[in-house]
């Protein structure tokens, strides 16, 4: 039911494997801090708390959930100590309206995984994590709507939730165990299951109004996004019946709600369940006094999803469309119940100096897109905050549209790090760290603690950086590989990163036949036999495909290399800028280009074949930064190491089992007093999924990640730093980039 047993476990495994290991424990003890970019991540949720002021909490897809800090005006994440991959999936929000230390969130990112209710009892110190019996997709199409998970305000005790798959469920002892509300209508069971088209039930709304003091209210709304006549459900006797709403609108989903002091219920509409397919929409007002239906939508032909209301001044509130890319989308603001409105959208200004790349190498950012997160402060009627699919953006003078002015937005993420890091690497001079990203192409961090002024890669734009190479006897060259939307593309820098231009990729096979596209990279650069390799010198190029090819000038001319079969791993030897090597375990072979790989020569490897080359993604093969002819084959269900150039491999049986196709796996700056590099790794050592480092060429291991820094374990790709003995830097799948380092 909870994760108590596994944390004590890891906390347990990690002494216990520090006691064996040669270094002291002051020496593996980290401390662990996120590289900044500041956001990156579609935020589909924000809620302030209604009884606190200044407090708010926010989920994400991929990346957990955080708590606004209010003094210090940022983000604070929550469940970095939850092992569990799925529970980084922010379903849905709850915070107590009643005490102002208790909050509840709905954890998991797919249907048809581990979902969990995280409890916690003060501000999110720590959670107690309760199983349920109903899926989740926070990270699943309609992850925007909501809330889902409801807190009834005259008996806190009692909450629901409404589910993708699962029909409506209830509480009755504040999350501790769940049942199915078997009353709710079969036709609203949420069987479309997050699939097009339905994100089963979508939201809960309590009426306190004419409700007995400390007993549950009477009447409850549910809304719901399948296909059918009706979109929302009203019980008035605490759940024990229900029956559809008369009168409401019959042809659009129903996607979020709110409720003011008066009984009026707003509710935001879409002919789809976003954060993309939506192309029509509404907002309706719904007086239950009178059961009067009124169609206030600010515009025609646009769906909507966000809705706050102001606490403070009864009928002002503001929606935003969802899915309006022309001419995109917008945030609406009324006071007057919708009779008439204001685009905060036109006028604008956009301040997006705390994260430069969210221009995204034009001259000004966007006003956003997927605006599916909106609050208004409780205590503040001009302080309001909007999610995007890229950043949480904030501003203190809402009111200024009544007076015509424009509003002033800037970016309030600040300490929230949702991104999926493809590949690290970290050069022997100039910058410490050159990364690639999934979504918002890659950054070179001179400055970890800032994001860099000069936004992200540029000439070309990439969506995905799918691999890295760099020179490590010449670190200023820098080769990437990515998506544009033309296509992969290849770009060269010549300055450490800082500054680009496109080169040409290779477009035929030999024989003058078109090629296959270049195999997209999932990480660690170019030491793991990826789809882009330099030599040591950076006089060579080299890609892989269905044949690989190689460069002397730098894409201006392509040659097949000579001896090489099948699809072969490839690696650059880091000190000969003449040696390149390939392996194919299933074959048991080692192939060694002594040419700057023009040619390669095969030969049967001692300690390679095709049963240590299965587990997680088969083998990938690493050459030792610093060492010539020194391999490793990292990823399978063991280590291998050479120190001959692949003649004979050693199986280090003691060591993790690599996870991710053994792209969490690299070097680092060598121990005090020793010669040979730090090895890095991220796998599952004894049944510990966690970060390891060996400073004994890989015969010890020992964990330097502890049970508060798991990051759901969603570990994708690492790389130690050569010049800072004990660190590393971990790319996550949702928690951005975060490093560590050897605690003073």
């Amino acid at each position: 039911m909870i994760d108590h047993f596994a944390r004590r476990l890891f906390i347990a495994t990690g002494l216990i494997l520090a006691a064996f290991a040669p270094q002291s424990w002051a020496q593996n003890k980290y401390v662990w801090k996120n590289v900044k970019v500041v956001a990156g991540g579609y935020v589909p949720g924000i809620i302030f708390s209604p009884v606190q002021p200044g407090l708010a909490y926010c989920r994400t897809d991929i990346g957990g959930f955080y708590k606004w800090d209010n003094s210090a005006r940022q983000w604070v994440p929550l469940i970095d100590w939850c092992g569990a991959s799925n529970l980084m999936g922010g379903e849905s929000v709850a915070a107590d309206p009643v005490d102002a230390n208790i909050v509840y969130f709905a954890a998991g990112m797919y249907p048809n995984q581990r979902a969990a209710i995280m409890r916690s009892r003060d501000q999110g110190k720590t959670f107690d994590v309760i199983d349920v019996p109903f899926v989740m997709g926070g990270n699943a199409d309609g992850r925007g709507v909501g809330e889902r998970l409801a807190i009834d305000p005259s008996s806190t005790n009692v909450l629901y939730f409404a589910s993708r798959q699962n029909g409506l469920w209830k509480s009755i002892d504040s999350a501790s165990t769940w049942r199915r509300v078997d009353t709710f209508p079969t036709a609203a069971a949420g069987r479309g299951g997050g699939g097009v088209g339905s994100a089963g039930l979508s939201f809960v709304v309590f009426d306190p109004t004419g409700s007995t003091p400390r007993a549950p209210c009477k009447t409850i709304y549910v809304g719901l996004t399948e296909a059918g006549p009706a979109h929302l459900y009203r019980s008035d006797d605490s759940g024990q019946s229900w029956k559809p709403v008369p009168g409401q609108p019959a042809d659009l989903l129903a996607l979020k709600a709110e409720m003011d002091s008066r009984g009026v219920l707003y509710i935001t509409y879409g002919n789809g369940i976003g954060p993309n397919g939506i192309s029509n929409g509404a907002v309706w007002k719904y007086q239950p006094q009178t059961s009067a239906w009124t169609d206030i939508s600010p515009v025609q032909s646009a769906g909507f999803c966000g809705v706050a209301i102001d606490r403070q001044h009864p009928g002002t509130l503001v929606v935003t469309t969802l899915d309006r890319w022309n001419p995109g989308d917008d945030l609406f603001r009324s006071t007057d119940d919708g009779k008439t409105w204001k685009s905060l959208r036109k006028g604008a200004v956009m301040d997006v100096s705390l994260s430069p790349y969210l221009t995204f190498g034009g001259r000004a950012a966007r006003f956003g897109w997927w605006m599916s997160a909106l609050a208004l402060d409780p205590f503040d009627s001009n302080h309001a905050m909007y999610g995007t699919g890229a950043t949480i953006y904030g501003t203190h003078d809402l009111a200024d549209v009544d007076a015509n002015q424009p509003t002033n937005w800037s970016v309030a993420a600040d300490g929230m790090e949702e991104t999926a890091i493809i590949c690290l690497i970290s050069p022997t001079d100039g910058a410490h760290l050159i990364s690639g990203f999934g979504d918002i192409g890659g950054f070179v961090h001179d400055d970890l603690n800032m994001s860099p002024s000069e936004g992200m890669f540029t000439h070309p734009v990439f969506t995905n950086c799918d691999a890295l190479a760099c020179a490590d006897m010449n670190p200023k060259i820098v080769v990437r590989q990515g998506r544009t939307n033309a296509g992969t593309q290849m770009a060269l820098s010549d300055d450490g990163g800082h500054t680009w231009r496109p080169i040409s990729s290779p477009s035929a096979a030999p024989g003058g036949q078109a090629g296959p596209p270049m195999r997209r990279g999932r990480g660690g650069g170019g030491q793991r036999g990826a789809s882009l390799l330099l030599s040591a010198d950076g006089s060579t190029l080299m890609v892989t495909a269905a044949a690989s090819q190689y460069s002397t000038d730098m894409g201006a001319t392509w040659t097949p290399a000579k001896g090489l079969s099948g699809n072969p791993r490839l690696a650059a030897d880091r000190v000969n800028a003449k040696k390149f090597y390939a392996i194919d375990q299933t074959a048991g072979q080692v192939y060694t280009s002594t040419d700057g790989g023009a040619t390669f020569a095969g030969a049967a490897a001692q300690g390679i074949n095709s049963g240590n080359a299965t587990g997680r993604g088969g083998g990938r093969l690493w050459t030792t930064l610093g060492v010539e002819g020194d391999l490793w084959i990292a990823g399978g269900a063991s280590l291998l190491h050479s120190t001959d150039g692949g003649k004979t491999f050693k199986s280090l049986s003691k060591a993790p089992s690599v996870m991710a196709g053994g792209l969490c796996f690299g070097f680092g700056k060598a121990p005090p007093g020793k010669t040979y590099p730090a090895l890095f790794a991220a796998g599952d050592l004894d049944g510990v999924i966690a970060v390891y480092r060996s400073d004994d060429v890989g015969e010890s291991w020992v964990r330097i990640n502890d049970d508060q820094h798991q990051y759901g374990t969603r570990f994708r790709c690492l790389c130690g730093d050569p010049r800072v003995y004990g660190r590393v830097y971990v790319g996550t799948d949702g928690r951005g980039i975060v490093y560590g380092d050897i605690a003073n």
